[in-house]
């Protein structure tokens, strides 16, 4: 201290490298030892590496918070806890953004390289890509905050505008997450399926009936075995889509009949009139799966069983 009671620039330098060291230790702390990852050492089998970014725009919307998860801020930790970086740092040395930056995302790099050499995480470069933004809003911040010489005001200027930018970036990112992530377009009914005779066929008129004692009242369409003991329906989707029906036995019928779905001859769903018997509570059910383009999907069904609202939802981007 001087005389006159005012700390001097070496006692601050001091007081910001301290906290800077400090802070340091506890982020490394969270990194390699906190949410059980020492727990998890002794169950982990190989190292992991992600080098492609493609989920480091994937944040918490700003309406997330309204009714906010343990994830979302596990999420937002990744690039707020970081942001301290880019005002200490600055503090303590002079020093441009892009040096900045590159300094800090190839430290980061090496933290990640370290995780994943001793179990301890993955190496992600999507969390140094967040943990680098992190810091880079704090960089933001105190090359607009620090432009007095009274230090509480710029600390209070840049922690405002490190409020301000880390809203924008939020903002920002949900808007690159919606433009590059797909979505499921509305329900499309599919009234053509392939039966085994190799003729398309629009199944049955929708009528009502009974499941487990619950009304049921199909709005598009209902197949079945139409009087065989058994039918083979396939169809073969030209986009990208979510394929999905509900499926059941009547409560008029006898519990004789099954349901099989392949897909790309794969089976995903098996069924039959027993479980239904056995599990009541459980139908009448319904079955979706994702399919990616020129996928062919099989659905053999035998007896009494019945699948209706047969369609799909597009997967697509808003802006197409």
């Amino acid at each position: 201290m001087t005389a006159k009671g005012k700390i001097t620039l070496p006692q601050k330098r001091t007081v910001i490298f301290t906290v800077t060291i400090l802070y340091t230790i506890l982020i490394l702390y969270f990194i390699f030892f906190a949410f059980g990852r020492i727990g998890a050492f002794a169950s982990t089998t190989g190292v992991t590496f992600i080098f492609f970014p493609i989920e480091f725009y994937h944040l918490p919307k700003i309406s997330d918070f309204l009714h906010p998860t343990l994830m979302d801020f596990v999420d937002l930790g990744n690039v707020a806890a970081f942001i301290p970086f880019g005002i200490l740092i600055p503090l303590l040395f002079r020093v441009k953004f892009i040096r900045f930056f590159s300094l800090f995302f190839l430290s980061i790099l090496v933290i990640e390289t370290i995780q994943a050499l001793t179990l301890l995480g993955s190496f992600d470069i999507n969390d140094a890509i967040q943990n680098s933004l992190g810091a880079s809003i704090g960089f933001g911040a105190y090359k607009l905050g620090y432009r007095t010489k009274n230090f509480w005001l710029n600390m209070a200027i840049t922690v405002i505008t490190c409020i301000v930018i880390l809203i924008g970036v939020l903002a920002i990112c949900g808007i690159v997450e919606k433009t590059f992530t797909k979505a499921e377009g509305p329900f499309i009914a599919l009234n053509e399926l392939k039966n085994s005779s190799g003729h398309t066929t629009a199944g049955t008129k929708p009528y009502s009936f009974k499941v487990s004692g619950q009304n049921v009242e199909p709005g598009y369409n209902i197949f079945g075995a139409k009087g065989k003991g058994s039918e083979t329906y396939t169809y073969t989707s030209k986009k990208e889509i979510i394929f999905s029906f509900y499926y059941g036995i009547p409560d008029l019928m006898d519990s004789d009949g099954s349901i099989r779905v392949l897909v790309d001859g794969r089976e995903v769903l098996s069924g039959s009139g027993t479980e239904q018997l056995n599990y009541p509570e459980l139908f009448p059910q319904m079955f979706e799966i994702p399919l990616e383009r020129a996928s062919k999907i099989t659905i053999i069904v035998k007896g009494n069983e019945k699948l209706w609202d047969v369609g799909f939802r597009e997967m697509k981007y808003f802006w197409k």
